[in-house]
């Protein structure tokens, strides 16, 4: 049975279809969606009056928890807890509870973990002064805890997280350096999450891969060999981006994202489906975070996906909306009904070149070629 949840989020469209798509993800059932203007008032985020209007709420629902759709700061968090005796999720929080759900691998398990200490570290000190102030609900009991010992165990699992980390990416460089070796040419996928670039892997390889509209189902890595006529190619599936992703999230998922530095062609997904300012939005977010990461774009192609479900008109139009009309590294495809997937195939062929590969491959190349960083 899934816990319910009372949203708020804000008053426009797209931050709605997200929010309502995040509680989905992290396993909640909706009672009521609340849309705000705004959501930074300083004592709680919303204005008091609202508060008071939720108070009566909570107590006629009774939900599980409230998920609050921005970031709030401790202060905030322990203030709508304290009044609204419930447990108050942010819209970090939640993206952390998805995560752990979804993470299947050792790797992207860890990768979570530090996500989440480093959410606890940036609020630890502020925790426990508010703890000791009196007991509220969702801070774990943390109030018995003295600042530093508290900061400082938070620390060592993160050390003890990170070395893990660092041997994961370590041998994430000798797979890379293997390919060097033997010439094999890469692709990485990238783009906002569900916009079918899992799909799309599927499609280009053949493989049966996990396809959801859900959120967040690629967590870890997916290499696999495909051959495209003269071309061995290796092909990854990434995880996806979303708005307003803390950089400290990011930083916990570098040894998966950096796949994307070292690849010859990084694929950006996009779902061409999306009305235009939820597009934008979601182009936006997906090419800052590429240049966060540090990917030169010129290795970028952009795939506008899911043109099945939209006209060419509509289609060259929010491309020229999205300012990739005059760029000629972009097409338009269907994953799912294989629509320009050809095209898209020459268009990869002629980026990489027809120079034909060594023959030379040894057992070990082999196997860290068909390597799944999911297994």
């Amino acid at each position: 049975m899934r816990d319910s949840a009372i949203l708020i989020t804000y008053d426009r469209e797209d931050a709605v279809k997200e929010a309502v798509a995040l509680c989905d993800a992290a396993g909640y059932e909706l009672k009521k969606i609340i849309r705000q203007k705004f959501l930074n008032r300083s004592k709680f985020g919303l204005g008091e009056g609202k508060v008071e209007e939720l108070k009566e709420l909570v107590n006629s629902i009774r939900p599980d928890v409230i998920i609050y759709d921005e970031i709030l700061r401790p202060s905030q968090n322990y203030n709508l807890a304290s009044t609204l005796k419930i447990k108050i999720l942010d819209r970090e929080m939640l993206i952390l509870e998805i995560f752990e759900r979804r993470a299947r691998s050792s790797e992207s398990m860890l990768q979570v973990k530090l996500a989440q200490f480093r959410y606890e570290m940036s609020r630890a000190k502020e925790r426990v002064r508010l703890a000791k102030m009196g007991e509220q609900p969702g801070f774990m009991g943390i109030g018995k805890f003295e600042v530093d010992v508290y900061h400082n165990d938070i620390k060592n699992r993160m050390n003890s997280t990170k070395s893990k980390l660092v041997k994961a990416s370590r041998q994430r460089e000798l797979h890379r350096q293997a390919r060097k070796r033997v010439g094999f040419k890469t692709i990485s996928l990238a783009g906002y999450t569900s916009a079918g670039k899992t799909t799309l892997f599927n499609t280009l390889t053949g493989e049966q891969k996990e396809e959801s509209p859900n959120l967040f189902t690629t967590l870890s890595t997916t290499t696999r060999k495909i051959i495209l006529k003269d071309l061995e190619i290796l092909i990854s599936d990434t995880v996806g981006f979303i708005s307003k992703l803390p950089a400290y999230m990011i930083e916990a998922f570098k040894s998966t994202l950096e796949e994307l530095i070292h690849t010859d062609i990084v694929i950006v997904v996009v779902d061409a489906s999306d009305p235009v300012p939820e597009l934008k939005k979601k182009f936006k977010s997906c090419v800052s975070t590429l240049d966060e990461i540090g990917v030169n774009q010129d290795r970028v192609i952009f795939v506008l996906n899911k043109a099945d479900l939209v006209s060419t008109e509509e289609v060259i139009d929010k491309a020229t909306q999205l300012g990739l009309k005059e760029n000629e590294r972009w097409i338009s495809v269907s994953a799912a009904t294989g629509k320009n997937i050809s095209a898209l195939q020459d268009r990869i062929y002629h980026i990489l070149d027809n120079q034909p590969l060594s023959s030379e491959k040894s057992q070990v190349i082999k196997q860290e070629i068909e390597i799944n960083y999911e297994d």
